[in-house]
């Protein structure tokens, strides 16, 4: 799964895993907002990695594995916050995400006998340091956006975003 290759939705190994998640983050929705401390605790342990303890998620917050996301230093993330790391989802310092924002590395085949047999792919998702991602915005496998952007509210992105840009719609596209 971590190397790009084709591996299987319903192994047993990955569907433990996947559980073992849904447990934590049950706990972790289930905390009141103003325990702090114990939700740090939780994002400590679950998260790949974390820039220092200036992090906040908004309950909710939904990921399948956890451990393949990795977030920078002073990092927000508003209600509805979901994550589907099957591959690596790198976010860098000075990131702020809107509500109700999605980030997908999981690929399905468009062959229904293939996507029938479960069969997927990953590709990893990487964010730059001082991004502004707007509410209800999609993020798609293999997308890169740069230092410095800004997405517009409810924008799809389904391609790369160079530094120092400003990107809007669906699909999201550079206006500035």
């Amino acid at each position: 799964m971590l190397s790009g290759q084709v591996y299987s939705a319903v192994d047993q190994d990955l569907l433990r895993e996947l559980g073992e998640t849904k447990e934590i983050i049950h706990r972790y929705n289930a905390l009141p907002p103003s325990a702090e401390s114990e939700r740090l605790a939780i994002l400590k342990g679950l998260l790949g990695n974390i820039g220092d303890d200036q992090i906040i998620i908004n309950q909710p917050f939904y990921c399948d594995y956890g451990k393949q996301i990795r977030v920078g230093k002073r990092f927000f993330a508003n209600f509805n916050f979901t994550v589907l790391d099957e591959a690596p989802v790198s976010i860098g310092d000075d990131c702020f995400i809107g509500p109700n924002v999605s980030i997908y590395t999981a690929c399905h085949s468009t062959d229904p006998a293939e996507r029938n047999c479960r069969r997927e792919w990953a590709e990893p998702v990487t964010i730059g340091d001082s991004v502004w991602i707007g509410g209800s915005v999609t993020i798609l496998p293999g997308v890169h956006i740069g230092n410095n952007v800004t997405i517009g509210a409810g924008s799809v992105v389904t391609k790369d975003i160079p530094d120092g840009s400003v990107a809007v719609g669906n699909p999201c596209r550079v206006i500035h």
